[in-house]
């Protein structure tokens, strides 16, 4: 599967952003879906995620309450919808899929990611 993120930009801090991540290749219906990001020097962490099925989702304690994740398997899209953005969610945003026979489980480590977006560039300026 290839996966296509888009929607970065340059935002000033409390402004919204609509992170968009479309699949080709094959239907996302079998994938678990989730978004990491990566700052300049540090290591690439983990944002959020979506399990395959029942719209399961998980965030890190530092967007939870801030960021959404949604999917639509019709489309092949998985969302990310990042409210009350702060300067430290400046970072390249990356979707990744997991081909998961589990219909519940998300992994939480990039490493067990099989399939990754070309990243998407997210500024916040305070």
């Amino acid at each position: 599967v290839q996966l296509q993120a888009s929607g970065g930009g340059l935002v000033q801090t409390g402004d919204s952003l609509r992170l968009s991540c479309v699949a080709s290749g094959r239907t996302l219906s079998t994938y678990a879906m989730a978004w990491f990001r990566q700052a300049p020097g540090k290591e690439r962490e983990f944002v959020g995620g979506i399990t395959r099925s029942f719209g399961l989702t998980y965030y890190s304690e530092s967007v939870k309450g801030r960021f959404d994740i949604s999917r639509d398997n019709n489309k092949n899209t998985v969302i990310l919808q990042m409210n009350s953005l702060k300067p430290e969610d400046t970072a390249i945003y990356y979707c990744a899929a997991y081909p998961s026979a589990s219909l519940r489980h998300l992994p939480r480590t990039a490493g067990e990611f099989h399939y990754w977006g070309q990243g998407t560039l997210v500024t916040v300026s305070s």
